[in-house]
């Protein structure tokens, strides 16, 4: 079982920075993939960035956000990090921490067995 709280959201404008945190609990964190989703109003959730436990914590993006956002994680602290640069309004979103068990990463939401509650980001133009 892994318990996931984000934070880190909030208001910002188009070309600012936001790091969005996700704290995992459970001890089994480590061998979890680990992803980021979000969702606009009347939009579906949509992937929006993934981590592997394993294969040297190979990385996935949307197209949307890559070049833009990054993802990291910190197992020593059972830490999750989305770092979101050059932000635009079409960014905004809650976004979502999500765990994967089989650890490879996958950016199908279904694939991931838990959830946080999600973090508000709006980006004004």
């Amino acid at each position: 079982q892994v318990q996931l709280v984000e934070s880190g959201g909030g208001l910002a404008q188009a070309g600012d920075s936001l790091r969005l945190s996700c704290a995992a609990s459970g001890h089994t964190f480590s061998s979890y993939a680990m992803g980021w989703f979000r969702q606009a109003p009347e939009k579906e959730r949509e992937f929006v960035a993934a981590i592997s436990w394993s294969g040297g914590y190979s990385t996935y993006y949307a197209d949307s956000v890559k070049g833009r956002f990054t993802i990291s994680r910190d197992n020593a602290k059972n830490m999750v990090y989305l770092q979101m640069n050059s932000l635009k309004p079409e960014d905004t979103a809650v976004y979502y921490c999500a765990a994967e068990t089989s650890g490879l990463g996958s950016k199908r939401s279904y694939e991931y067995a838990y959830w946080g509650q999600g973090t508000q980001v709006t980006v004004s133009s």
